[in-house]
Protein backbone atom coordinates (compact mmCIF):
# COMPACT_ATOMS: atom_id res chain seq x y z
CA UNK A 1 0.00 0.00 0.00
CA UNK A 2 1.31 3.40 -0.94
CA UNK A 3 1.83 5.72 1.99
CA UNK A 4 1.50 9.35 1.02
CA UNK A 5 2.66 12.10 3.36
CA UNK A 6 1.32 15.41 2.04
CA UNK A 7 3.00 18.73 2.56
CA UNK A 8 2.28 20.16 5.99
CA UNK A 9 0.99 23.74 5.83
CA UNK A 10 1.80 25.73 8.91
CA UNK A 11 -1.06 25.97 11.44
CA UNK A 12 -2.65 29.40 11.55
CA UNK A 13 -2.31 30.18 7.82
CA UNK A 14 -6.06 29.86 7.08
CA UNK A 15 -8.10 32.86 8.24
CA UNK A 16 -11.24 32.14 10.22
CA UNK A 17 -13.37 33.93 7.63
CA UNK A 18 -12.10 31.54 4.95
CA UNK A 19 -12.93 28.52 7.10
CA UNK A 20 -16.43 29.87 7.77
CA UNK A 21 -16.92 30.25 4.02
CA UNK A 22 -16.22 26.53 3.57
CA UNK A 23 -19.53 25.64 5.25
CA UNK A 24 -23.05 25.96 3.97
CA UNK A 25 -24.91 28.18 6.43
CA UNK A 26 -27.41 26.22 8.54
CA UNK A 27 -29.16 28.80 10.75
CA UNK A 28 -29.88 27.60 14.27
CA UNK A 29 -27.57 24.58 14.23
CA UNK A 30 -26.01 25.00 17.70
CA UNK A 31 -24.98 21.38 18.22
CA UNK A 32 -21.37 20.81 17.18
CA UNK A 33 -20.90 18.80 20.38
CA UNK A 34 -23.22 16.15 18.93
CA UNK A 35 -22.14 16.28 15.30
CA UNK A 36 -20.34 18.83 13.20
CA UNK A 37 -21.52 20.06 9.83
CA UNK A 38 -19.58 18.98 6.74
CA UNK A 39 -17.41 21.35 4.77
CA UNK A 40 -18.62 21.68 1.20
CA UNK A 41 -15.29 20.11 0.23
CA UNK A 42 -16.13 17.09 2.39
CA UNK A 43 -19.52 16.65 0.74
CA UNK A 44 -17.95 17.06 -2.71
CA UNK A 45 -15.21 14.54 -1.92
CA UNK A 46 -17.75 11.97 -0.75
CA UNK A 47 -19.88 12.41 -3.87
CA UNK A 48 -16.82 12.01 -6.08
CA UNK A 49 -15.77 8.91 -4.16
CA UNK A 50 -19.23 7.39 -4.59
CA UNK A 51 -19.07 8.08 -8.33
CA UNK A 52 -15.64 6.44 -8.54
CA UNK A 53 -16.87 3.44 -6.56
CA UNK A 54 -19.92 3.13 -8.81
CA UNK A 55 -17.68 3.20 -11.87
CA UNK A 56 -15.44 0.48 -10.44
CA UNK A 57 -12.51 2.88 -10.20
CA UNK A 58 -11.98 2.84 -6.42
CA UNK A 59 -8.87 1.13 -5.08
CA UNK A 60 -7.42 0.70 -1.57
CA UNK A 61 -4.32 2.64 -2.61
CA UNK A 62 -6.51 5.57 -3.65
CA UNK A 63 -8.32 5.55 -0.33
CA UNK A 64 -5.05 5.35 1.58
CA UNK A 65 -4.08 8.76 0.20
CA UNK A 66 -7.00 10.17 2.22
CA UNK A 67 -6.05 8.18 5.31
CA UNK A 68 -2.46 9.41 5.15
CA UNK A 69 -3.56 13.00 4.57
CA UNK A 70 -5.99 12.79 7.51
CA UNK A 71 -3.33 11.32 9.81
CA UNK A 72 -0.84 14.03 8.89
CA UNK A 73 -3.40 16.80 9.37
CA UNK A 74 -4.49 15.47 12.75
CA UNK A 75 -0.86 15.32 13.85
CA UNK A 76 -0.70 19.06 13.19
CA UNK A 77 -3.95 19.65 15.09
CA UNK A 78 -2.63 17.67 18.07
CA UNK A 79 0.87 19.09 17.88
CA UNK A 80 2.66 15.74 17.67
CA UNK A 81 4.85 13.96 15.16
CA UNK A 82 2.80 11.93 12.70
CA UNK A 83 4.58 8.75 13.81
CA UNK A 84 2.75 9.01 17.14
CA UNK A 85 -0.74 8.96 15.58
CA UNK A 86 -2.93 5.85 15.27
CA UNK A 87 -6.25 5.76 13.45
CA UNK A 88 -9.47 4.08 14.47
CA UNK A 89 -13.22 4.34 14.06
CA UNK A 90 -14.38 5.35 17.56
CA UNK A 91 -12.73 6.45 20.77
CA UNK A 92 -13.88 3.64 23.06
CA UNK A 93 -11.74 0.90 21.42
CA UNK A 94 -8.75 3.24 21.64
CA UNK A 95 -9.45 3.83 25.34
CA UNK A 96 -9.80 0.06 25.58
CA UNK A 97 -6.12 -0.33 24.71
CA UNK A 98 -5.26 1.53 27.90
CA UNK A 99 -7.90 -0.31 29.94
CA UNK A 100 -6.50 -3.69 28.87
CA UNK A 101 -3.05 -2.61 30.07
CA UNK A 102 -4.24 -1.95 33.62
CA UNK A 103 -2.80 -4.74 35.83
CA UNK A 104 -5.08 -7.14 37.68
CA UNK A 105 -6.33 -5.37 40.78
CA UNK A 106 -5.30 -2.01 39.34
CA UNK A 107 -6.81 1.34 40.23
CA UNK A 108 -8.25 3.87 37.80
CA UNK A 109 -9.37 7.44 38.48
CA UNK A 110 -11.94 9.04 36.15
CA UNK A 111 -13.95 12.24 36.09
CA UNK A 112 -17.40 12.06 37.63
CA UNK A 113 -20.18 11.95 34.99
CA UNK A 114 -17.67 11.78 32.15
CA UNK A 115 -18.75 10.38 28.79
CA UNK A 116 -19.00 6.61 29.00
CA UNK A 117 -16.62 5.99 26.10
CA UNK A 118 -13.97 7.09 28.60
CA UNK A 119 -15.31 5.24 31.67
CA UNK A 120 -16.91 2.01 30.41
CA UNK A 121 -13.73 0.47 28.91
CA UNK A 122 -12.21 0.48 32.41
CA UNK A 123 -15.38 -0.70 34.16
CA UNK A 124 -15.45 -3.70 31.80
CA UNK A 125 -12.37 -5.06 33.63
CA UNK A 126 -14.02 -5.37 37.02
CA UNK A 127 -13.71 -9.16 36.81
CA UNK A 128 -9.92 -8.70 37.00
CA UNK A 129 -10.25 -6.71 40.17
CA UNK A 130 -9.80 -3.35 38.42
CA UNK A 131 -11.49 -0.62 40.45
CA UNK A 132 -12.69 2.70 39.05
CA UNK A 133 -12.97 5.75 41.29
CA UNK A 134 -15.00 8.69 39.95
CA UNK A 135 -14.24 12.15 41.36
CA UNK A 136 -15.28 15.69 40.39
CA UNK A 137 -13.25 16.87 37.39
CA UNK A 138 -11.61 19.56 39.50
CA UNK A 139 -10.25 16.95 41.92
CA UNK A 140 -8.67 14.58 39.40
CA UNK A 141 -5.07 15.57 40.16
CA UNK A 142 -5.66 15.27 43.90
CA UNK A 143 -7.22 11.82 43.49
CA UNK A 144 -4.46 10.64 41.17
CA UNK A 145 -1.85 11.72 43.70
CA UNK A 146 -3.37 9.25 46.18
CA UNK A 147 -2.13 6.47 43.92
CA UNK A 148 -3.50 4.83 40.78
CA UNK A 149 -2.46 3.06 37.61
CA UNK A 150 -4.42 5.24 35.18
CA UNK A 151 -6.15 8.60 35.39
CA UNK A 152 -8.54 9.31 32.53
CA UNK A 153 -10.69 12.30 31.65
CA UNK A 154 -12.18 14.27 28.80
CA UNK A 155 -10.40 17.57 28.29
CA UNK A 156 -13.81 19.20 27.80
CA UNK A 157 -16.76 17.56 29.49
CA UNK A 158 -19.47 16.54 27.04
CA UNK A 159 -22.27 17.25 29.48
CA UNK A 160 -21.57 20.88 30.34
CA UNK A 161 -18.37 22.06 28.65
CA UNK A 162 -16.13 22.24 31.73
CA UNK A 163 -12.43 22.24 30.85
CA UNK A 164 -10.13 19.98 32.88
CA UNK A 165 -6.68 21.01 34.09
CA UNK A 166 -4.92 18.22 32.24
CA UNK A 167 -1.48 19.61 32.97
CA UNK A 168 -2.04 19.12 36.69
CA UNK A 169 -3.53 15.69 36.03
CA UNK A 170 -0.55 14.47 34.07
CA UNK A 171 1.90 15.85 36.63
CA UNK A 172 0.09 14.01 39.43
CA UNK A 173 -0.05 10.82 37.35
CA UNK A 174 3.66 11.00 36.60
CA UNK A 175 4.51 11.31 40.29
CA UNK A 176 2.82 7.98 41.05
CA UNK A 177 3.88 6.21 37.83
CA UNK A 178 0.35 6.22 36.37
CA UNK A 179 -0.69 6.59 32.73
CA UNK A 180 -2.67 9.74 31.94
CA UNK A 181 -5.34 9.52 29.25
CA UNK A 182 -7.20 12.53 27.84
CA UNK A 183 -10.13 12.42 25.43
CA UNK A 184 -9.99 15.58 23.29
CA UNK A 185 -13.13 14.83 21.26
CA UNK A 186 -15.04 17.82 22.65
CA UNK A 187 -12.01 20.11 22.39
CA UNK A 188 -10.17 19.48 19.12
CA UNK A 189 -11.34 22.02 16.58
CA UNK A 190 -12.03 24.95 18.90
CA UNK A 191 -9.66 24.70 21.87
CA UNK A 192 -5.96 25.06 21.01
CA UNK A 193 -4.17 21.74 21.54
CA UNK A 194 -0.66 23.00 20.81
CA UNK A 195 1.45 22.61 22.89
CA UNK A 196 -1.16 21.00 25.23
CA UNK A 197 -2.73 18.59 25.88
CA UNK A 198 -0.75 16.34 23.56
CA UNK A 199 2.24 17.16 25.73
CA UNK A 200 0.11 16.90 28.86
CA UNK A 201 -1.12 13.31 28.50
CA UNK A 202 0.53 9.97 27.85
CA UNK A 203 -2.36 8.96 25.59
CA UNK A 204 -4.96 11.13 23.85
CA UNK A 205 -7.99 9.94 21.91
CA UNK A 206 -10.33 11.85 19.63
CA UNK A 207 -13.42 11.23 17.53
CA UNK A 208 -13.25 13.64 14.61
CA UNK A 209 -16.94 13.88 13.65
CA UNK A 210 -17.81 16.63 16.11
CA UNK A 211 -15.79 19.87 16.22
CA UNK A 212 -13.38 18.69 13.48
CA UNK A 213 -16.35 18.14 11.15
CA UNK A 214 -15.20 14.83 9.66
CA UNK A 215 -17.61 11.96 8.92
CA UNK A 216 -18.40 9.60 11.77
CA UNK A 217 -16.10 6.59 11.78
CA UNK A 218 -12.85 8.59 12.02
CA UNK A 219 -10.93 8.63 15.28
CA UNK A 220 -7.34 9.04 16.45
CA UNK A 221 -5.03 8.18 19.31
CA UNK A 222 -1.67 9.69 20.15
CA UNK A 223 0.82 8.00 22.46
CA UNK A 224 4.14 8.89 23.98
CA UNK A 225 6.84 6.27 23.32
CA UNK A 226 6.75 5.19 26.97
CA UNK A 227 2.97 4.77 26.95
CA UNK A 228 3.00 2.93 23.62
CA UNK A 229 5.43 0.41 25.08
CA UNK A 230 2.85 -0.45 27.77
CA UNK A 231 0.00 -1.06 25.32
CA UNK A 232 -0.87 -4.27 23.49
CA UNK A 233 -2.16 -3.86 19.90
CA UNK A 234 -5.40 -5.72 20.62
CA UNK A 235 -6.79 -5.26 17.12
CA UNK A 236 -3.57 -6.26 15.33
CA UNK A 237 -4.42 -6.51 11.65
CA UNK A 238 -2.97 -6.21 8.19
CA UNK A 239 -3.30 -2.42 8.09
CA UNK A 240 -1.16 -2.11 11.23
CA UNK A 241 1.64 -4.06 9.59
CA UNK A 242 5.04 -2.55 8.93
CA UNK A 243 4.32 -3.22 5.24
CA UNK A 244 0.53 -3.58 5.07
CA UNK A 245 0.36 -5.42 1.76
CA UNK A 246 2.94 -7.92 3.03
CA UNK A 247 0.79 -8.48 6.14
CA UNK A 248 -2.40 -9.85 4.62
CA UNK A 249 -1.75 -13.58 5.14
CA UNK A 250 -0.06 -15.95 7.53
CA UNK A 251 1.40 -15.86 11.01
CA UNK A 252 4.58 -13.85 10.52
CA UNK A 253 3.36 -10.76 12.37
CA UNK A 254 5.47 -7.70 11.70
CA UNK A 255 3.63 -4.66 13.04
CA UNK A 256 4.68 -1.09 12.42
CA UNK A 257 7.19 0.17 14.95
CA UNK A 258 5.41 3.50 15.45
CA UNK A 259 1.84 4.57 16.24
CA UNK A 260 0.49 2.73 13.20
CA UNK A 261 0.82 -0.55 15.12
CA UNK A 262 -2.43 0.42 16.88
CA UNK A 263 -4.31 1.19 13.63
CA UNK A 264 -7.52 -0.53 12.68
CA UNK A 265 -8.40 -1.00 9.04
CA UNK A 266 -10.11 2.21 7.88
CA UNK A 267 -13.70 2.61 6.77
CA UNK A 268 -12.65 4.05 3.45
CA UNK A 269 -15.37 6.54 2.55
CA UNK A 270 -15.26 8.17 5.98
CA UNK A 271 -11.61 9.04 5.47
CA UNK A 272 -12.24 10.47 2.01
CA UNK A 273 -14.53 12.99 3.68
CA UNK A 274 -12.23 13.52 6.65
CA UNK A 275 -9.16 14.59 4.68
CA UNK A 276 -10.37 18.05 3.55
CA UNK A 277 -11.98 18.79 6.92
CA UNK A 278 -8.89 17.91 8.95
CA UNK A 279 -6.64 19.79 6.56
CA UNK A 280 -8.74 22.93 7.05
CA UNK A 281 -8.70 22.68 10.85
CA UNK A 282 -4.96 21.94 10.81
CA UNK A 283 -4.37 25.20 8.91
CA UNK A 284 -6.83 27.53 10.61
CA UNK A 285 -5.85 29.99 13.31
CA UNK A 286 -7.38 27.96 16.13
CA UNK A 287 -7.01 30.88 18.53
CA UNK A 288 -9.43 32.79 16.30
CA UNK A 289 -11.82 29.83 16.30
CA UNK A 290 -11.61 29.72 20.09
CA UNK A 291 -12.33 33.44 20.38
CA UNK A 292 -15.28 33.17 17.99
CA UNK A 293 -16.88 30.09 19.58
CA UNK A 294 -16.34 31.12 23.19
CA UNK A 295 -17.36 34.68 22.39
CA UNK A 296 -20.78 33.51 21.18
CA UNK A 297 -21.20 31.14 24.13
CA UNK A 298 -20.25 33.75 26.72
CA UNK A 299 -22.45 36.33 25.00
CA UNK A 300 -25.40 33.99 25.47
CA UNK A 301 -24.43 33.36 29.09
CA UNK A 302 -24.25 37.07 29.77
CA UNK A 303 -27.64 37.75 28.20
CA UNK A 304 -29.13 34.99 30.34
CA UNK A 305 -27.57 36.37 33.52
CA UNK A 306 -24.89 33.68 33.74
CA UNK A 307 -21.17 34.13 34.37
CA UNK A 308 -18.72 33.57 31.48
CA UNK A 309 -17.17 30.10 31.45
CA UNK A 310 -14.55 30.19 28.72
CA UNK A 311 -16.10 27.22 26.90
CA UNK A 312 -17.85 26.85 23.55
CA UNK A 313 -20.50 24.72 25.28
CA UNK A 314 -23.38 26.19 27.26
CA UNK A 315 -25.48 24.00 29.55
CA UNK A 316 -28.87 25.25 30.73
CA UNK A 317 -30.93 23.61 33.47
CA UNK A 318 -34.06 21.95 32.12
CA UNK A 319 -35.60 19.67 34.72
CA UNK A 320 -39.04 19.58 33.09
CA UNK A 321 -37.97 19.70 29.45
CA UNK A 322 -39.60 23.07 28.81
CA UNK A 323 -36.39 24.83 27.77
CA UNK A 324 -35.61 22.20 25.16
CA UNK A 325 -39.20 22.33 23.93
CA UNK A 326 -39.05 26.12 23.40
CA UNK A 327 -35.75 25.93 21.56
CA UNK A 328 -37.01 23.07 19.38
CA UNK A 329 -40.18 25.04 18.60
CA UNK A 330 -38.00 27.96 17.47
CA UNK A 331 -36.26 25.68 14.95
CA UNK A 332 -33.00 25.51 16.87
CA UNK A 333 -30.86 22.36 16.78
CA UNK A 334 -29.66 21.70 20.35
CA UNK A 335 -29.21 18.60 22.52
CA UNK A 336 -30.63 17.35 25.79
CA UNK A 337 -27.89 16.07 28.07
CA UNK A 338 -27.84 15.09 31.75
CA UNK A 339 -31.09 16.79 32.72
CA UNK A 340 -30.20 19.98 30.89
CA UNK A 341 -30.01 21.53 27.44
CA UNK A 342 -26.61 21.70 25.74
CA UNK A 343 -25.78 24.34 23.16
CA UNK A 344 -22.47 24.17 21.30
CA UNK A 345 -21.30 27.11 19.21
CA UNK A 346 -18.87 26.62 16.34
CA UNK A 347 -17.51 28.39 13.29
CA UNK A 348 -20.77 28.40 11.29
CA UNK A 349 -22.68 30.10 14.10
CA UNK A 350 -23.03 33.87 14.49
CA UNK A 351 -24.79 36.44 16.68
CA UNK A 352 -28.11 35.73 14.95
CA UNK A 353 -28.07 32.28 16.57
CA UNK A 354 -27.56 33.86 20.00
CA UNK A 355 -30.45 36.26 19.29
CA UNK A 356 -32.72 33.37 18.35
CA UNK A 357 -31.96 31.49 21.57
CA UNK A 358 -32.62 34.57 23.69
CA UNK A 359 -35.84 35.33 21.81
CA UNK A 360 -37.09 31.78 22.24
CA UNK A 361 -36.43 31.84 25.98
CA UNK A 362 -37.75 35.39 26.45
CA UNK A 363 -40.99 34.45 24.71
CA UNK A 364 -41.79 32.16 27.63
Amino acid sequence: MTTVTPAAPRPGTLPLADLRAMFRRVPGHIDAATSGLPLTATADALRSALDAWTAGEATPATYDVSVAASRAAYARVAGVDVTRVAIGAQTSPLVGLVAAAVPDGGRVVVAEDDFTSVTYPFLAHADRGVTVRAVPVGHLAEAAADGCDVVATSLVQSRDGRVADVGAVRAAAARVGAVSLVDVTQAAGWLPLVPAPADHADVTVCSAYKWLCAPRGTAFATTTPAAAARLRPLAANWYAGDDPWASVYGTDMRLASDGRRFDTSPAWLSWVGAAPALDAFARVDVAAVHAHDVGLADDLRGRLGLDPAGSAIVSLADDDGSVRARLDAAGLRVAGRGGGVRLAFHVWNDSDDVDRVVAALDAA
